[in-house]
């Protein structure tokens, strides 16, 4: 297994893409800290992973407060010892036209999507400096390169996210640590469930496979930067998108 010993560190781990990362990073061995805001599902999804063999540590927390951020990292240093995997996807929608679009929901999205993966990347630094080692990667979207309809609030968020990552991976290199980002396209999750039929249906119709992508496919490309195969991919955007965008 080749993440035996590793800790990694998942951000919307409850379900989703986020709970399939956490899935297949087990699976090669690693001890998954996953966190989330919604307690409950936290814990089934731990319970769920145990029961697959894995090794994995709930911690309820809300990723744009930043104190909590660093509390939950100290935390499990204190008892595991080291982080060496950190990935940001936590991430929410509050689609609307511009001319409509609230405030308080252009403040939100970007306060979870693009703040929260501040506040981890920020307090997973300091122990991976000291290791000389780590691997941060952030769950960016296909919105955040070609935009969408109705999301400006979304495509800002994801698009900040591969200039932060970007930025953090020059800062960071000399250190051993390496920043990329994954950019999914449309994946059958419980958020894009939500949409209607027909946004579904427009979507499928630019997407060169025909298909709509699975968390997994998402999961195996994370797994891919997180290994030392990647040792020498950093400040780079993967795509895993079906052709929808090129």
């Amino acid at each position: 297994m080749i993440f035996a010993d590793r800790v990694s560190l998942v951000t919307g781990a409850s379900q989703g893409i986020g709970e399939a990362i956490a899935e297949e990073l087990g699976r090669e061995g690693a001890t998954v800290v996953l966190v989330d805001i919604q307690k409950d599902k936290l814990e089934q999804v731990a319970f769920r992973l145990a029961g697959l063999g894995i090794r994995a540590l709930p911690y309820e927390a809300d990723v744009t407060d930043s104190a909590r951020a660093t509390q939950v990292v100290e935390e499990v240093l204190g008892s595991l010892g080291r982080i060496d995997h950190l990935v940001n996807n936590a991430g929410i929608t509050r689609d609307s036209l511009l001319l409509r679009m609230k405030e308080e929901d252009w403040d939100l999205v970007l306060r979870v999507n693009l703040k929260g993966a501040f506040n981890f990347a920020r307090a997973v630094l300091k122990p991976m400096f000291t290791a000389r080692y780590g691997r941060i990667v952030n769950i960016a979207s296909v919105v955040g390169q070609m935009g969408n309809f109705g999301q400006t609030n979304y495509a800002a968020s994801k698009a900040g996210l591969i200039g932060f990552s970007k930025s953090l991976a020059r800062e960071v290199a000399a250190r051993g640590i390496t920043v990329n980002c994954v950019a999914p396209g449309y994946i059958a999750t419980p958020m894009t469930e939500k949409l209607p039929e027909e946004v579904k249906k427009a979507f499928l119709d630019i997407i060169p496979m025909k298909r709509f992508g699975l968390p997994v496919e998402v999961a195996r490309a994370v797994k891919f930067l997180c290994s030392d195969e990647a040792a020498y991919i950093t400040g780079q955007v993967i795509n895993v998108n079906g052709g929808m965008y090129m």
